[in-house]
């Protein structure tokens, strides 16, 4: 048997157990965005992350300022998933001795961007030789204020499925990095942009923290065809997606017009978006909804709903009342 059989949850799957049987109480260690470390004030939440040349990025499409900012910028969602202020992060390089001084100097211009702007000092890390690609792996500290950061584990059946953005940019942008004879026009162009420069939702996490009627959360990193999964897997749920919700941009719709069938794959398969998707108590979906919107000058998006079903763990699809088989699966590093 090889990882390819199994895939990347698979893998962590076949040796969870071992690890999470014996934590401390008030402690949370394998199977959520974060871990949580427990304290009298706060409960803190760490997430790493690692980005390799060619697998989660092609250098000669991407800037060294891009790539130092989005670096973080993954890691900080995973801290906004868990609802968590960020306290800040520690960085590790391993690099060849073909990347020049400027490209690394650019990296950690990138790298300081979102320091400043989410109050996320760096604060240590290591760096390194590498015999092959350009290694980064990014820790980050957040806080949370007691019992308040929000898990996988907590969809309650009847809650409302929700997402903060638009899905699918990231993973069309995706297809024209890796597919250099499409035309790249400025719709392609804009796609490739936000595929390079994803936003945290940290202050979205930070507001929904104090709002118990947000249940589960996590960040929408390998597409809702895979991250709604994990949520099923562990509230022991099941759900309906409609496909008719997604949240699709102009520039998507000004890309594939009529098809509809293209910008739902993207939109459920194609990851690295980086909203939060979380689900809500359904009858105070509308005063949530309210209280975001006058925040954040924007709605939550109903995508479905948290259902009953003889059988849990499920995630069905539908468009305009109808099934829809499949479109795929989100991504999975041992399976792509």
């Amino acid at each position: 048997m090889i990882l390819k059989d199994i895939g990347e949850f698979g893998f962590i799957d076949r040796f969870k157990g071992n690890f999470t049987k014996n934590l401390p109480a008030g402690m949370q260690g394998i199977g959520d965005d974060c871990a949580v470390i427990p304290s009298e004030s706060y409960d803190y939440v760490v997430t790493t992350d690692m980005l390799v040349e060619d697998v989660h990025f092609i250098t000669k499409e991407i800037g060294g300022y891009q790539l130092g900012k989005k670096s973080l910028a993954v890691n900080l969602s995973d801290i906004a998933a868990e609802a968590g202020e960020p306290v800040g992060s520690f960085l590790s390089l391993a690099v060849p001795s073909t990347v020049s001084v400027e490209f690394l100097d650019e990296f950690m211009k990138g790298y300081a961007y979102f320091t400043e702007k989410y109050n996320c000092p760096l604060l240590g890390g290591d760096t390194t030789k590498s015999l092959g690609p350009l290694v980064i792996n990014v820790t980050v500290i957040g806080r949370v204020p007691k019992g308040k950061f929000k898990t996988r584990s907590s969809a309650q059946k009847g809650d409302f499925i929700c997402v903060t953005g638009p899905l699918g940019d990231s993973g069309a942008g995706l297809d024209f990095l890796l597919n250099p004879s499409l035309n790249r026009n400025d719709n392609a162009l804009e796609l490739i942009h936000r595929h390079h420069n994803p936003e945290p939702r940290i202050p979205e996490g930070m507001f929904f923290a104090s709002r118990p009627e947000v249940h589960a959360m996590m960040d929408i990193s390998d597409g809702i065809g895979s991250d709604m999964k994990h949520i099923l897997d562990e509230s022991k749920v099941s759900a309906l997606i409609e496909l008719e919700r997604l949240p699709l941009s102009d520039v998507m719709q000004n890309e594939y017009g009529e098809q509809r069938s293209k910008m739902y794959k993207y939109a459920v398969t194609g990851g690295e978006d980086y909203e939060l998707l979380l689900t809500v108590d359904s009858s105070m979906f509308g005063t949530l909804n309210f209280d975001y919107s006058n925040k954040f000058g924007k709605e939550l998006f109903r995508i479905g709903k948290i259902i009953e079903t003889s059988e849990n763990c499920k995630l069905f699809l539908t468009e305009n009342g109808w099934p829809v088989n499949s479109l795929g699966s989100g991504f999975d590093h041992f399976m792509a």
